[in-house]
């Protein structure tokens, strides 16, 4: 799951994303606004925290840029500005929750999660398709009894593609969602088929059915 950290305080932004990095997010930092809508802009993420008081702009109006570009991004204001109307207008504009400063850092993941898990997973903790079962507090994966030892990067794919089940997703995007904004800089996608053909040989040798299907010159997808 990839984390968007829209903020200017630089010892709160690397807080933020070492904690949420321990919690296996993977996490990118924009410090002003242009710096955020150079991300915005290229990428997508499963949540984006953000700050109203930016160098360069406002967190006002990258809401309305992303309402505006219809982004499905999850959004999570945090702010030391307390002002009921701030607070309003974020939601009204398609915020997801409003966070103020200062905040502890457990509760910021807790909602984060949240977040992910309504938007993606019909708000339940426990994914279940067929003979496989995950669970997302837990971390865990199951083929009927079997209990899976993925890699941090197979349970990600894994989660990616069950979020976004029956829709054809590319390399590139696959490559982004695992490597963030150094995906563009990388030589070539070949090490995300590694990662799916050990993603496939362990769920095949599990008993799980081949739901993941390769689309030839287009990427892969998980068919349900």
């Amino acid at each position: 799951m990839k984390i968007l950290i829209i903020e200017d305080e630089p010892a709160l932004a690397e807080s933020i994303s070492l904690y949420l990095s321990g919690e296996s997010y993977r996490c990118e930092v924009a410090g002003n606004f242009d710096q955020a809508m150079e991300k915005i802009s290229g990428y997508t993420y499963d949540c984006i925290l953000l700050d109203l008081m930016l160098p360069g702009g406002d967190g006002i109006q990258i809401l309305e840029i992303l309402k505006a570009q219809n982004k499905q991004d999850g959004v999570i204001i945090i702010s030391a500005k307390n002002a009921l109307d701030d607070k309003i207008k974020g939601l009204q504009l398609g915020a997801d929750d409003y966070l103020a400063k200062p905040f502890h850092l457990p509760e910021l993941a807790a909602r984060v999660f949240s977040i992910i898990r309504r938007k993606q997973f019909s708000n339940s903790n426990i994914i279940e398709h067929h003979e496989l079962t995950l669970d997302l507090l837990g971390r865990t994966v199951q083929v009927n009894e079997t209990l899976l030892a993925l890699t941090r990067k197979e349970y990600t794919l894994l989660l990616y593609f069950i979020g976004n089940q029956n829709r054809v997703i590319s390399k590139n995007a696959l490559a982004e969602h695992l490597s963030g904004d150094i995906a563009d800089m990388l030589d070539s996608h070949d090490f995300i088929y590694s990662h799916i053909k050990n993603l496939k040989k362990k769920l095949h040798e599990a008993g799980c059915s081949n739901y993941l299907k390769t689309v030839y010159a287009t990427g892969y997808k998980w068919e349900i």
